[in-house]
């Protein structure tokens, strides 16, 4: 069954979980939408693990409207989230609006995710009211990571915890459909997802979350500059690569690849009429 906004709602009604990874290519949003998961997102994490930058702040629209529409081609059931790249929303709730729409039409998105809780509400209002379904970001968001000083766990404090709350209980209001929280604490992650009516997506932020997410080549064991204390690796996805690409190397080498099955035939009589 195809996941969207109102099934995310009613699964949150029902006391369902929700899963979410991310994407950035066709072949793998083809595998993750045949296992079931619910939903794709195609986080501006690109930066990170495909394009090898040190942040996200590098990633531009063109770059999230390419990966998304890849994406999209691939997930038939899952519902695909694209993130807005920093500073395509950030200067006005015009230029908000107008890349939002980017990501949907160009994109193929059914709908976005950005950063920032109080402060945001403006550019989701704006965007709900043209139509996008809104994916809401608090707690440590990679594209603040200068103002926090690297990435560090959000709302520890009592004013930080409220300020969390009071962020959700706000992008709640102004439409957003979802709520992912990360590097929040399990106890207020958790209280912040029983006091909102929209779902809860944790990343580092408990079990208590209606749902989690995290990057596929995190938990795939492909990226390994930056391992979050939160990760968990489900494969060694990285490690089988690097020992398949070794036996390709050495099957070269040695002449064993590529063997006589691999090769198309021609008759004998044909090459030796050449000259």
């Amino acid at each position: 069954m195809k996941n969207t906004v109102v099934t995310f709602r009613e699964a949150k009604k029902k006391g369902e979980k929700l899963s979410m990874l991310t994407a950035y290519d066709y072949s793998t949003a083809k595998l993750i939408d045949e296992a079931g998961i619910n939903a794709i997102l195609v986080g501006d994490s690109l930066g990170n693990v495909i394009l090898g930058y040190e942040d996200t702040l590098s990633v531009t629209m063109e770059d999230m409207i390419h990966h998304t529409a890849a994406v999209t081609r691939g997930a038939k059931n899952a519902l695909v989230i694209a993130d807005m790249p920093f500073m395509s929303y950030q200067a006005s709730v015009y230029d908000a609006v107008v890349n939002a729409g980017r990501l949907i039409k160009e994109g193929h998105a059914q709908a976005v995710k950005l950063e920032g809780g109080v402060e945001a509400c403006d550019r989701i209002k704006a965007i709900v009211q043209a139509s996008i379904p809104v994916c809401a970001h608090i707690g440590l968001t990679p594209q603040s990571i200068n103002v926090f000083g690297g990435h560090k766990v959000q709302g520890k404090g009592e004013e930080a915890a409220q300020k969390l709350l009071d962020a959700a209980r706000a992008v709640e209001e102004a439409g957003a459909f979802a709520l992912v929280m990360e590097c929040v604490p399990a106890k207020l992650a958790e209280k912040i997802t029983n006091t909102v009516g929209i779902p809860t997506i944790g990343i580092g932020a408990g079990a208590g979350c209606d749902g989690q997410v995290l990057v596929t080549n995190d938990m795939l064991g492909m990226f390994s500059d930056f391992t979050p204390k939160f990760v968990r690796r489900f494969a060694e996805i990285g490690e089988a690569m690097k020992d398949a690409f070794a036996n390709y190397d050495r099957e070269i080498r040695e002449g064993g690849f590529p063997a006589p099955e691999h090769t198309y035939g021609i008759d004998d009589d044909i090459i030796e009429k050449l000259y």
